[in-house]
């Protein structure tokens, strides 16, 4: 594991949700301050709003390759190269975890659409394979970011 891997999971272990806590180790590098991070990325937790979609740590890694690999250009150049970018990441998540969708990703356990976040405790870590997938999403970006920085 990562010293930004582990940083993510202690993140998410101090309250902060999947998508905040990955977006977080990545924020200041990339330039957004970790406040803004933290708003920005507060509604992606529990697969967007515990709707259960993409996971919230997919998401965060998603604003993350934005930041990095974007820019302000709306055409459609800049566009094919960040959706391709997307493709390439959610790709390598799904080869390790078999999926992107949170809800698929939490099989078998038990979960609610309910807006009111579940309780953090010991059961609520040992059944939920959630900080393992904060540190799947940092490794795969962070894998990323480093072999390709330079190159966009």
């Amino acid at each position: 594991m990562s010293v930004k891997s582990e940083k993510a999971k202690e993140l998410f272990k101090s309250g902060y949700n999947c998508s905040q806590a990955v977006l977080g180790v990545f924020c200041e590098e990339l330039g957004l301050d970790f406040e803004t991070a933290m708003k920005i990325a507060s509604s992606f937790g529990g697969g967007m709003g515990r709707m259960r979609e993409v996971c919230g740590t997919v998401s965060g890694m998603f604003m993350a390759c934005g930041l990095a690999f974007s820019n302000s250009d709306n055409s459609a150049q800049n566009k094919k190269e960040q959706y391709q970018i997307v493709q390439e990441l959610a790709q390598k998540f799904k080869d390790k975890n078999g999926s992107i969708i949170c809800r698929e990703l939490l099989q078998g356990v038990e979960t609610s659409t309910a807006p009111t976040p579940s309780e953090r405790n010991q059961t609520y870590y040992k059944k939920r394979p959630c900080v393992e997938l904060v540190g799947d999403s940092v490794e795969i970006f962070e894998q990323y970011l480093s072999q390709h920085i330079n190159k966009h």
